[in-house]
């Protein structure tokens, strides 16, 4: 009897841990998961001089529709991004973030910065 008893508990004890360790994995997130805008401004070369972009991060993976972007945001807020031959980097904190960017337009390069905001 203390043995299916033992197994018995040992068996529950077994199928708790996967489900929270399930429940744990769907609910992965970052501080900065979540709906962004992202105004781009050009400081130098041929680019559009302003453009603004809605982002969404989910578990640190940033995507926007319809485009072909790759990129992250670390648990520390660090933002790296390629879109399109461009480039960008700079630091999310709480509500808001920046940075700079880098690409080209026509084969003639420019550059500027971003700045973001949670929506």
């Amino acid at each position: 009897m203390r043995f299916r008893r033992r197994h018995a508990c040992l068996g529950l004890a077994a199928i708790a841990g996967a489900a929270i360790t399930a429940a744990t994995s769907a609910q992965a997130q970052t501080p900065y998961d979540g709906q962004w805008s992202v105004t781009i401004v050009t400081k130098s070369g041929n680019c559009e001089p302003t453009a603004q972009y809605p982002l969404t991060v989910n578990d640190g993976k940033i995507t926007a529709p319809g485009a072909d972007i790759s990129g992250r945001v670390g648990p520390a807020g660090l933002v790296k991004v390629s879109f399109q031959g461009a480039f960008a980097n700079g630091q999310l904190s709480g509500n808001a973030g920046s940075g700079k960017w880098n690409g080209a337009s026509g084969g003639i390069p420019c550059s500027g910065n971003w700045q973001a905001s949670r929506q």
